[in-house]
C-alpha cells in the first residue's frame, strides 16, 4: 500500500484523471478551467526549474509567459506566419530571451536575484503597454486556434483539452528524465551548495543558465497555448501579480517536486473559482488558507507528504534496528 504512493503512481492517477475528464463531464465550463489549470502548470514547472532545483527566485515568469503569449499573437496576426511554426517560434524567443537575461542576472544571488528578475518583468510589461506593435493597453484580439494537423482538428473544447493535455504531459515527462539524470542531480548539487558544487569540478553559472533557459521556454509554452486558447490577450498577463500566482501554485504544490505544480495549480485555482461568488471578499477566506498550509506544510502539499513518508520509514529502521539488538541481546 505505501508503494502505491509513489510519485510515479500518483502522476499515473493524475493522468487517468486527466484523460478521462472530458469523458465523464460534459460541462464546458469545467473543461474549459482544467484547460487553464494545464496551461498555468506548464508555467509552474518551468519556475519549479530555476526554484526548486537550482534554488534561485525568479520573478521574471510572468514577462516570459507574455512573451511567448505575444510572440505566437503577432507572428499569427500581424506576421501571416502558419501557427504552428509561430508556435515554435513563440518558445524560442522566450527561451533566447531568457537566455539573455539570465547571462545578466545570475551573476546575482539571493535576494538580489528575485529583484532583478522582477525588475525584468516588470520591464517586459512596460514595454507591452507602451509599444505601439503589442497594440498597447488594448492587447491583441483575434488570434487564431491551432489548425488541423492532418485528421486531427481542434475545433471544439475536448480537443483543446486534449491538446494541452498532451503539452503537459510532455512537459511532465521532461521534466521526469531531466531530474532523474545528471544535469538534474547536477542541478540538485548546485541547490545544495553552490560552493561545494564547484569544487566537484561543476559549472554552476553554466548549469544556472541552462536552468534559466529551460524555465523562460516552458513559461513561453505555457504563454502560446494560453494566447491560442483565450484568442485575446492584453498587457496584464505580463504583470508581477501573475508572477506571484504561479509562484503560490508552486508553493502550495510542493517545491523541487514533480507532482506538485500541477496539484498546486489545480487546488489554488479550482479553490478560486469556488469563492467566484465572494467576488472580492473571497481572498478573506483564501488569504488564512493559503498562510496556514504555507505555515504547517512549508514544502507545499506534496513535499510534506513525501517528507512525512521519509520520517516514517526512518522510525520502521528505527524500530527494525531495536528489535535485532534486543533479539541478539537475548540470544
Amino acid at each position: 500500500m505505501k508503494s502505491f504512493f509513489s510519485e510515479k503512481n500518483n502522476l499515473l492517477l493524475l493522468l487517468v484523471i486527466a484523460i478521462l475528464f472530458p469523458l465523464v463531464i460534459q460541462n464546458n465550463y469545467y473543461i474549459q478551467v482544467v484547460i487553464l489549470v494545464f496551461i498555468w502548470s506548464i508555467a509552474v514547472y518551468g519556475l519549479n526549474t530555476i526554484t526548486g532545483f537550482i534554488g534561485q527566485l525568479s520573478l521574471a515568469h510572468a514577462g516570459f509567459f507574455a512573451i511567448g503569449a505575444y510572440s505566437l499573437g503577432l507572428l499569427t496576426v500581424n506576421g501571416n506566419f502558419y501557427f504552428w511554426l509561430a508556435f515554435v517560434f513563440a518558445i524560442a524567443i522566450a527561451a533566447a530571451v531568457g537566455l539573455l537575461v539570465g547571462i545578466v542576472a545570475l551573476r546575482t544571488k539571493s535576494h538580489f536575484f528575485a529583484i532583478y528578475t522582477m525588475s525584468v518583468g516588470f520591464l517586459i510589461y512596460l514595454i507591452i503597454y507602451k509599444a505601439e506593435f503589442t497594440g498597447g493597453v488594448r492587447g491583441l484580439i483575434g488570434i487564431p486556434n491551432p489548425p488541423s494537423l492532418g485528421p486531427i482538428t481542434f475545433d471544439s473544447m475536448q480537443s483543446q483539452y486534449y491538446l494541452v493535455l498532451f503539452f503537459l504531459i510532455l512537459t511532465i515527462f521532461f521534466m521526469r528524465r531531466m531530474v532523474r539524470s545528471l544535469i538534474g542531480r547536477t542541478f540538485v548539487a548546485i541547490r545544495n551548495s553552490d560552493e561545494l558544487a564547484q569544487t566537484l569540478g561543476i559549472s554552476v553559472m553554466r548549469n544556472k543558465l541552462i536552468a534559466f533557459v529551460i524555465s523562460a521556454a516552458f513559461a513561453g509554452l505555457a504563454g502560446a497555448l494560453y494566447a491560442s486558447f483565450i484568442r485575446f490577450i492584453g498587457p496584464e498577463v505580463a504583470y508581477i501579480h501573475v508572477a506571484f500566482e504561479i509562484l503560490l501554485y508552486l508553493l502550495v504544490g510542493g517545491i523541487g517536486t514533480l507532482t506538485g505544480p500541477v496539484l498546486g495549480t489545480l487546488i489554488v485555482v479550482v479553490l478560486t473559482q469556488m469563492l467566484q461568488f465572494l467576488e472580492q471578499f473571497r481572498m478573506l477566506i483564501f488569504g488564512p488558507i493559503v498562510v496556514l498550509l504555507i505555515l504547517f506544510y512549508p514544502r507545499g502539499i506534496v513535499g510534506g507528504f513525501l517528507m512525512w513518508k521519509f520520517k516514517q520509514r526512518q522510525k520502521e529502521k528505527a524500530k527494525i534496528k531495536t528489535e535485532t539488538a534486543k533479539q541478539q541481546q537475548s540470544a
